[in-house]
């Protein structure tokens, strides 16, 4: 009965053993996991270093680094015209001050044009008066006296050629004194609208190419804005808004003296066409005297008439 319980004794001992070993052989999976507790505070030991990156440089919302430059590090502290001018490229430069001198040209021909179609339109009109109510050619030379202008310089012109072809009306007709006369009156004309129309081509340049000029500016001042913005290695709007303006500003300097030129053109065309009927208006009165004194030469009563 001993033996018996001893060996019952020893078979329980084992079995124990036994669940001691399994029960150690389960437990190492739960020690794996223990590291994972401390991972709690890693944000807040990481935290520090997110906000030593470099002055150029913002931390993100999830703390990751943006390598984007600051705004106040890039943006120029003047953008007016003024200080666009004066960031800009030489070559912009050069575009805007040859735009700019080519508007004071023009400017300046506005102002000195104006008085010259002016006083030119007001002498024609009046020497255009004045043949048309004289009678005679030397009426309206009394008339004109030794005024300058045109108009004046037609009824001379056409005395002069009278009195070198006087010789010969007496052997023959009048036909070749008048055709001498339109000829020397048609020269007369087209000097002085060449004379009036001096200028207004410099207008018809620069309206037609001061656009194309900005424009060339313009392209040269994104270029080099490109060229920053590679350089820079960044997209920012503030990176790349300060040499677009620039560039933008050459366009619009071409622009503002492309339009006031082709403006101040065509009101000039339109004027100096005026004044061309005007003296053609002139002429034709001389013409109309010179007829009329070859007419009335044969007649007894055309030298006491001329004498007046």
């Amino acid at each position: 009965m001993s033996r018996n319980s001893l060996l019952a004794a020893l078979a329980a001992s084992l079995i124990l053993s036994a669940g001691v070993a399994a029960a150690q052989g389960r437990s190492p999976a739960p020690v794996e996991q223990a590291p994972a507790a401390p991972s709690l505070q890693t944000p807040a030991a990481q935290a520090p270093a997110a906000t030593s990156v470099g002055p150029g440089i913002r931390p993100a919302a999830n703390g990751a680094t943006s390598e984007e430059p600051s705004i106040s590090l890039t943006l120029p502290h003047d953008l007016s015209p003024w200080g666009m001018f004066m960031n800009a490229d030489i070559v912009v430069k050069a575009v805007m001050v040859g735009l700019a001198f080519a508007s004071l040209v023009t400017w300046t021909i506005w102002l000195a044009k104006s008085l010259e179609v002016l006083g030119g339109k007001l002498r024609a009109r009046r020497a255009a008066d004045a043949i048309g109510n004289a009678a005679t050619l030397m009426q309206a030379g009394r008339e004109l006296g030794r005024s300058g202008g045109p108009g004046a310089l037609l009824v001379r012109a056409a005395e002069e050629e009278r009195a070198l072809s006087a010789g010969a009306l007496d052997h023959a007709s009048g036909d070749g004194l008048k055709e001498r006369v339109a000829s020397r009156l048609a020269r007369i004309e087209a000097a002085a609208s060449r004379r009036m129309s001096r200028g207004t081509g410099l207008l018809a340049t620069i309206g037609s190419t001061a656009p194309f000029v900005g424009l060339f500016g313009t392209v040269w001042g994104i270029m080099n804005a490109f060229i920053g913005i590679s350089q820079a290695q960044t997209t920012n709007l503030a990176v790349v808004a300060p040499g677009i303006a620039e560039a933008l500003l050459a366009t619009a300097m071409g622009l503002v003296a492309a339009i006031p030129a082709v403006v101040i053109y065509n009101v000039f065309a339109r004027s100096i066409a005026g004044y061309r009927q005007i003296l053609a208006d002139a002429s034709a009165g001389v013409e109309r005297l010179v007829s009329r004194d070859l007419d009335f030469r044969t007649v007894p009563q055309a030298t006491a008439m001329a004498a007046e």
